[in-house]
C-alpha cells in the first residue's frame, strides 16, 4: 500500500513520532470512517487534510465550545491520556454536533503553521551562508505566513544534548527555544549575522491583529505540545511589537522584483520552512528556474528545510550564481525543530 493510499494510517505513525497519541489515535479511527473523510475532503487543494480536520475541531474547543472532549487536550488543560476511554467517540460527537462551522473551516483556511521552533534550524543555517558570503543578508521568505520566523534572530536557541546546554545561539531575552542535538558534530557558532532587509512572500497572509487568526495558529498546534504553544503565542506577541513587510500573492510572480529591490551590498537569500509541500512539481521546477536566472545577475542563496525524496526533513543551502547551482546538506531534523542532526 502506497503513502497516497493509506493517507490517514501515514498521518498516525507522523502523529506518533511526533508525541501526539492522541491524533495518532484519532486518525486511525478516522481513516475507517467515511463520513469524517468525506468532510475532511472539503479543504482545498494542497491542503492536508488531516491538519485541517483536526484543526478545527481545536480551533472550536479554543473558543470556549464545552465538550467531554476536550478533557484529552493538554492545551485546554486536559488530562485525560489517549488510552483512558474512548476519545474517538467523543470526537465523533463534536464533529455531529458542529459539523456546519468545521465544514466552513476546512473550506476556507489554510494550514498556515508558524512553526518557531524551525527557527533552531535556521540560526546555524543563515550562520553557514554567512560563513561563505559575510555580507549583510537580505532575507526574502517564501510562505511566512504571519512571519514569526522572519524574527528567527530575535529568539535565542539552547541547543541540549543528553540534557545539558551545549550552545547558546541567538538573543535569550525574548524567547528561547530548546533543541536537542543528536550526533558528534556541533552547528556553526558566533555572532549572529546582520539582517539588512526582510521581506515575505505569502499567498494567504495571517493578519495577527485578528483573534481569529491567532486562535487557528494556536489550533494547529498539536494538542499535547504545550510547549510548542507557549512559545507560539510568545512570539506573536514579539511580532506585534514590529513591522513586517508581508505581500500577499503568488511567490513565484512576486519573486524576481524582490531580488531585485534588494540592497546591492547584501548578500540576498531565499529562505522556506516546510512551505513547498503546497508546491506542484512543475511549481517547484519554476522557482528553481526563477533563482537559476536571478543569479546570472548577482550571487543569491537558498536556504531550504524541507521533506526530501528519501522521506528525512533535511536543512540545505543552495548558491546561484553564472548559471550554475551549489548545493550543501546541513543538518536533519525534526520537522518542528525539536531535535537536530548537524551533517555540514
Amino acid at each position: 500500500m502506497t503513502r497516497a493510499e493509506d493517507y490517514w494510517g501515514y498521518f498516525a505513525g507522523e502523529a506518533r513520532r511526533a508525541g501526539s497519541p492522541l491524533y495518532a489515535l484519532l486518525a486511525e479511527r478516522i481513516g475507517a470512517d467515511e463520513s469524517l473523510k468525506a468532510l475532511s475532503a472539503r479543504a482545498r487543494p494542497g491542503q492536508p487534510r488531516a491538519n485541517m480536520l483536526l484543526g478545527a475541531v481545536h480551533y472550536l474547543l479554543l473558543r470556549g465550545q464545552s465538550h467531554p472532549l476536550a478533557q484529552y487536550y493538554a492545551s485546554l488543560g486536559g488530562s485525560m491520556a489517549a488510552s483512558e476511554g474512548d476519545p474517538f467517540a467523543h470526537f465523533a460527537d463534536f464533529v455531529r454536533r458542529h459539523e456546519g462551522e468545521i465544514a466552513s473551516l476546512i473550506a476556507t483556511r489554510t494550514t498556515n503553521t508558524n512553526e518557531v521552533g524551525r527557527s533552531a534550524l535556521l540560526h546555524p543555517g543563515f550562520r553557514a551562508l554567512h560563513a561563505k558570503a559575510p555580507a549583510p543578508l537580505a532575507l526574502i521568505e517564501i510562505g511566512p505566513s504571519a512571519g514569526l520566523n522572519m524574527l528567527w534572530d530575535r529568539y535565542g536557541v539552547h541547543y541540549r544534548r543528553d540534557g545539558e546546554v551545549v550552545l547558546r545561539l541567538g538573543d535569550d531575552k525574548a524567547l528561547i527555544i530548546d533543541c536537542e542535538l543528536r550526533g558528534e558534530r556541533l552547528p556553526l557558532a558566533g555572532a549572529t549575522p546582520k539582517v539588512a532587509a526582510r521581506l515575505g512572500l505569502e499567498l494567504n497572509p495571517t493578519d495577527l491583529a485578528d483573534p481569529h487568526n491567532r486562535d487557528w495558529l494556536c489550533a494547529l498546534v498539536w494538542p499535547e505540545h504545550v510547549e510548542r504553544l507557549r512559545r507560539l503565542r510568545a512570539a506573536m506577541t514579539l511580532q506585534g511589537q514590529m513591522h513586517l513587510d508581508i505581500r500577499s500573492g503568488d511567490a513565484r510572480d512576486n519573486l524576481m522584483a524582490a531580488i531585485a529591490a534588494a540592497p546591492a551590498a547584501t548578500t540576498v537569500c531565499i529562505y522556506h520552512t516546510i512551505a513547498l509541500y503546497q508546491f506542484s512539481r512543475a511549481m517547484k521546477q519554476d522557482l528553481e528556474d526563477l533563482l537559476t536566472v536571478a543569479g546570472l545577475r548577482r550571487p543569491l542563496f537558498r536556504l531550504g528545510f524541507e521533506l526530501a525524496a528519501d522521506m528525512r526533513h533535511l536543512l540545505s543551502l543552495r548558491r546561484y550564481h553564472d548559471g550554475l547551482c551549489e548545493e550543501w546538506i546541513l543538518a536533519e531534523a525534526q520537522p518542528h525543530g525539536s531535535w537536530m542532526q548537524w551533517l555540514a
